[in-house]
């Protein structure tokens, strides 16, 4: 099973310099390629110099996350990805075990790793933990991570089981089923990109897994940092345009109403927690979201309400065990 591990990368050069040798140590027999998304340090000379066993692709321009990783991947044969972040140190052998559930399980779409955190490694990291799940109100959250609280890692999440969506930081996908669902939606730019991809592949039939097996260490903001306005906007907007491209119509209406109710209140307590260019940035989030509902409606595609209920149901028992 070939497999292409594929970082990308803007202006990251320190963070190839920190993780790029645990990638080549540990990842086997992965290729190992570099997105470069027009970087205006010396990150692509960097590699020519030091690593000319990693392959490099250029982007034409900055196209953020969605995009840069969809441009770049289209030049990469292979029949597993990777998209893994430039900020995550990788452990020994931390492939196997993903790969192994691939080859086994062909109904298996997606697989994430173990993802804890890099500063406080007792920890699980606030992308993506121990699993991907989504709340009746439609806000993403993970196992080992509920809004800000962090969990310690205490064994509790040493399973391998289904989840509603896999972490973008260290997401392992089948290339077939990546170019079937056309990859991520690139209006989205960045953040939460993989909850829609993952929750396209659900109303497709496939699964998304987790396994403990593999673990991995992220450091977390290495390219947007939490307290950036644009972060608020983009994880609003986005978030809002996931369901109603997936939402089956039932509970479509009453929940978008609801949310966007939610939303008001949320941006009020952001701006007296975070200051007014958070407030503004909800507003602008939710401006972003009218503008992009009409193409937004139109992708809906295959929206099966079964399919919906039956992971819901299944993930959330795996997160009671």
């Amino acid at each position: 099973m070939k497999t292409a591990i594929a970082i990308l990368n803007y202006n990251g050069k320190s963070w190839l310099e920190k993780f790029l040798p645990q990638v080549t140590a540990y990842s086997g027999n992965a290729e190992i390629y570099v997105i470069d998304n027009q970087s205006t340090d010396d990150s692509v000379l960097f590699l020519q110099h030091l690593y000319p066993q990693v392959k490099i692709v250029i982007n034409k321009e900055n196209f953020g996350f969605a995009k840069g990783y969809n441009e770049g991947l289209r030049t990469i044969e292979a029949d597993i990805y990777c998209l893994l972040n430039s900020d995550v140190e990788v452990t020994e052998n931390w492939t196997t075990p993903i790969l192994d559930l691939f080859e086994k399980h062909p109904e298996i779409a997606a697989v994430q790793p173990k993802i804890l955190s890099y500063t406080h490694r007792d920890s699980f990291e606030f992308a993506g933990a121990a699993g991907g799940l989504m709340d009746n109100l439609g806000y993403p959250y993970c196992r080992g991570r509920i809004f800000d609280h962090i969990e310690k890692d205490h064994g509790q999440y040493d399973d391998i089981c289904e989840i509603f969506w896999a972490s973008g930081c260290a997401l392992f996908i089948r290339s077939e089923i990546f170019r079937e669902q056309n990859g991520f939606d690139e209006r989205y730019f960045a953040h939460q990109e993989e909850i829609d991809l993952c929750w396209r592949i659900i109303n497709s039939g496939k699964k998304i897994y987790y396994t403990y097996q593999s673990k991995v260490y992220h450091v977390g903001g290495g390219t947007l940092n939490k307290n950036n306005p644009q972060k608020t906007y983009l994880n609003f907007r986005n978030n809002l345009t996931t369901l109603l491209k997936n939402l089956p119509f039932p509970k479509l209406l009453w929940l978008i109403f609801f949310r966007l109710c939610l939303d008001g209140a949320a941006g009020i307590y952001f701006g007296i927690k975070m200051g007014f260019p958070h407030l503004w940035a909800v507003v602008r989030a939710h401006f972003g979201f009218y503008a992009m509902a009409p193409e937004t409606w139109r992708r809906r595609g295959n929206v099966q309400t079964e399919k919906y209920d039956q992971a819901k149901w299944l993930v959330f028992k795996n997160y009671l065990k």
